[in-house]
């Protein structure tokens, strides 16, 4: 069961990202095709398991305890870190340059300039950059993930699944108010998400 939580738990911090974008896109009625979701899920997939594939290797050189307890360290770091940002932000109005720490405002204004032909959906090529974006923020904690050992396989997998439902579950909400809402906090979310993974990878 913690072997499945722990991956579940993963893949849903990771995702948080795509929700907001998805929302941010559903607010400015902009449409990501199915096979373009496809193609996100797929390079951020890969990106996923590429990452945690990396953190495989550097775990072989340290005994399953240092690198549990290393790989969960970084992990509850990199949470904490997601935390204070966010408050942060709330509280001195910043705006983040990270994607991992943009709220659903700072996204609707990513979400216009990501469709660069301004034909109201987002093609191929701007589906591989906004993937990229999303991937490029998930690299740190795939490393630290896999060297606690969560299972690279079954975390590869839950991030395609949930990379597609959450970008569909974002335009859904769109400029719903609970939508809205959820959109300005995930970013603090996925802060509190990946400190509860790194304690349980701890003591686990």
């Amino acid at each position: 069961m913690i072997f499945f939580l722990s991956a579940l738990l993963f893949s849903l911090s990771s995702n948080l990202d795509n929700l907001v974008i998805g929302m941010a896109y559903g607010i400015k009625k902009i449409k990501i095709y199915f096979l373009n979701n496809l193609l996100i899920a797929g390079i951020t997939a890969t990106g996923t398991f590429l990452s945690m594939f990396l953190g495989l290797f550097i775990s072989k050189f340290l005994s399953n305890s240092i690198a549990n307890k290393l790989g969960a360290i970084i992990i509850i770091i990199l949470g904490v870190y997601f935390v204070i940002q966010s408050i942060r932000k709330f509280s001195s109005n910043v705006t983040s340059k990270d994607l991992a720490l943009k709220d659903i405002k700072a996204m609707v204004e990513y979400a216009e300039k990501s469709d660069t032909d301004k034909s109201g959906d987002i093609g191929t090529r701007e589906s591989i950059f906004v993937a990229l974006g999303l991937t490029f923020n998930n690299l740190g904690t795939g490393i630290a993930a896999s060297i606690t050992g969560i299972s690279v396989p079954l975390t590869t997998v839950l991030t395609f699944i949930l990379s597609i439902a959450t970008i569909i579950l974002g335009q859904a909400l769109g400029s719903n108010i609970i939508g809205k809402l959820f959109g300005k906090y995930a970013p603090l979310v996925s802060g509190i998400l990946l400190i509860v993974l790194g304690i349980i990878e701890f003591i686990n």
